[in-house]
Order: C-alpha cells, then structure tokens, then sequence
C-alpha cells in the first residue's frame, strides 16, 4: 500500500504518528499546501517510508498529478469539506482508493430549509458511485471518529445486539478545558460553523430525510468516562446521510453535546452573519466573515498541552434484543487527552478523529475490509475493526441505559 495523506494539520499530524507505528505500508506521502508543515509531520520519518510534498487540494489535477508521481494506491484526505471533491476526482483520476472523514458539502433547500433537503452531504460523491464500481475502486467515506467510528458502533449493533432498531441516535460529548482561553474550540473552528448552523438533517424510514432548525430540541445527556452531563442540540452530520443506506433503523439523528456557553457562541455568530463564507467588502478587500472568525481563534491542533479532560464519541441505539425485549445501548470511545498528549502528542479531538482512517486502512492493506463504489463504514464488518481500535491500545465501551 502506497498511501497519500493530504493534509497536515491537527489530525493529519496525529495520523502520521499513529501510522508510524504500524507496517502496513510501503510508502506514506503527506502533502500540504504549506511544505514546511508536511516536512514537519514527517520529520525523522523518512528512513520508514514517509516523504513530505507540496499539494494545492483544490486542484483535482495537482492531487492526481501527486499521486502518479509516487504510486499511490490509496488518498487519505484529511483537510476541510471544502476540498472534498477536488481531492475526490483527482483520485479517481490517477487510478487510486480514497478514503475521507467529511464528506462533500451540502447546500439548504432554497425555499423550505429547515423542513425539506436540498443537496445533501455526500450527494456529489454517492453520483459518481457507478463508475468507481465499474473501475472495482473503493471510495470510503466518511471514516473519522463521527462518522466513521460511530458509523461502525451502528453495524455491530444492528449485527450482533439487535433484532429490531427503532432509533440510532449519535452523541457526542467532552468535558475539554483550555486554560488561558474564555473559547477555544477543540476542532476546525470552519468545519464546527458548518455543521452546527446548517440545517441538520433527520431521517424516519416512513419520511425519509428531512431537516429541521439549527441547534434545536436540546436534551441533556449523560456521558460516561467521567465527563457527565452535557446540553446536546441537533446538528448537520454524515451518520444521517449514511446509515440509513446500510442499517435498517426506524429513526437516526445526531445531537452534538456543545454546551450552553458553546450554543449561545453560535447562535451569535449566526444572527449577526458571522457565519457565511461568501467574501463582503471590507475597505478594499474582499474577507468571507468565516474565515475572519477562524483567524481570530487559535488553531485547535496546537491547544493539546493546554487542554484537560476528556472526549467521548458514541452512538445511541434503542429497539429490541435477539430474545424480543426492550434494549437501549450506548456503545462509545472515549480519549483523555493527557493519555494522548502523553503518548502521541496529539490533542484528544485530533487523536481520535485520526486513529480511525488508519484503522481503515490496515484493515484495507490486509484484505480484510473490501468494497468497491462509493461505500461508508456500514458497509463493512464492525469486528475486526473494534477489536484493531483495542489493539492500538484505546479501547471502545458499552454501556446498557
């Protein structure tokens, strides 16, 4: 396996260190936009396999440029939705698997948002299924931590614990503190605009997928690894758009636990347009008011040794059991971020976000997961990939509500 890694930020940085631990490839080129911080990502790596390059993500041609060069079989995007497609296509187009952990973006409905979808995410990628089935090539999306690892907890539950699911409910949740900062988002300050004042997205197998308001129907969930209770709203993620194709749930949402401080942040920088990314006029240039908010907040990725506390990753699910009685699950990840800063130096957020696609990728280089077209996590055996996260030494958990 010859693997391209684009992006070298917070989770490409943490996936390098965890890769570098496995021999599963032959080959792994990180590429950025900015070479230095490609080079650093693989600093002292290059005796292994590893090489760093400059890339522009947003040029499908560059990314399939890149990967003639070096023989790449397998493109692991690790940067913001935005450069989903381009990074996408340009695989496909050098003959190379992709793997990605977000996938391509949405646009609302123009007149009915917040009741009716419009394009959805993953829409761009699932139209182009066809003919990467008709090459025998395997896009695989959607594999971080959520989606990804939530996606996975879906299949093993709807495999091994369950004989009717009525709802598959992702919960997200940390208890995350960085000293020295009154908001300091743990992730892509960009990506978290997104999907938190989009509108998110529910599906109910008599409806479908429909939407409704950002940030709505709050309920407080009790999430385990000593993080506690947590607001959780209603929020735009993949797990919506991809379980349903593969698990045959009655209902599945996903409710982000932000926190009240953390909502009233977003519902701030929503009212007063903060939130948009088409560029406005300032003096004589032209600024998207996103961009300018990201700017303004430190980078998530160099926050680690200021963090304390913990995050946890999971996916609710409630129906009825192999013997016919009611069940309610919890199966759930949670990393403390002194344990990750302690053995990766990386961030918890990042950490696990990025031990997933690696996971993937070893299952794929060892013919253990195999696919074609464009397929999600639900596609594939869970076990051999829950019992590789407790191999990398970071188990999952299960908890009966």
């Amino acid at each position: 396996m010859r693997v391209l890694l684009v992006g070298a930020g917070g989770v490409g940085a943490a996936a390098v260190g965890i890769a570098a631990r496995r021999d599963f490839f032959e080959r792994f080129v990180v590429a950025d936009y900015d070479l230095s911080r490609a080079q650093a990502a693989v600093a002292g790596l290059e005796s292994r396999g590893f090489a760093a390059a400059r890339l522009d993500a947003s040029s499908a041609p560059a990314v399939a440029a890149l990967c003639r060069e070096h023989g790449i079989t397998h493109v692991l995007n690790a940067v913001d939705p935005r450069f989903v497609m381009p990074i996408f296509d340009g695989a496909y187009a050098a003959g190379a698997h992709y793997l990605d952990m977000a996938m391509s973006l949405s646009r609302p409905h123009a007149d009915e948002p917040y009741s009716r979808t419009g394009v959805k995410l993953g829409d761009e990628q699932f139209a182009a299924a066809g003919r990467w089935l008709d090459e025998g090539r395997l896009a695989l999306v959607g594999m971080g931590v959520e989606p990804g690892l939530s996606d996975v907890f879906a299949r093993y539950a709807a495999d091994h614990l369950f004989s009717r699911i009525d709802e598959i409910g992702i919960r997200d949740g940390g208890n995350l503190v960085v000293e020295g900062y009154d908001f300091a988002p743990s992730f892509s300050v960009w990506t978290t605009i997104e999907e938190c004042l989009n509108p998110p997205v529910i599906w109910e197998a008599d409806r479908g997928w429909f939407t409704t308001e950002p940030l709505s129907e709050p309920e407080v969930f009790d999430f385990p690894g000593g993080i506690g209770e947590v607001e959780c709203v209603h929020v735009e993620h993949e797990e919506v758009l991809l379980i349903p194709r593969w698990v045959d749930a009655r209902r599945v949402t996903f409710k982000y636990g932000l926190g009240k401080e953390f909502i009233d942040v977003l519902k701030t920088l929503r009212k007063l347009g903060l939130d948009r990314t088409a560029p406005v006029r300032v003096g004589g240039v032209s600024v998207s008011p996103r961009d300018v908010v990201a700017a303004c907040l430190p980078d998530p990725a160099a926050l680690g040794h200021r963090m304390t506390g913990s995050t946890c990753a999971g996916t609710l699910v409630t129906g009825v059991d192999r013997d016919g009685a009611p069940l309610t699950v919890y199966l759930y990840h949670v990393v403390d971020n002194e344990w990750s800063m302690r053995e990766y130096g990386s961030q918890a957020v990042v950490w696990q976000t990025a031990v997933n696609p690696v996971i993937a990728l070893e299952l794929l280089a060892a013919g253990v997961w195999r696919g074609a077209g464009v397929l999600g996590p639900e596609a594939f055996d869970a076990v051999p990939f829950l019992d590789k996260l407790v191999e990398y030494g970071s188990p999952w958990a299960m908890r009966e509500q």
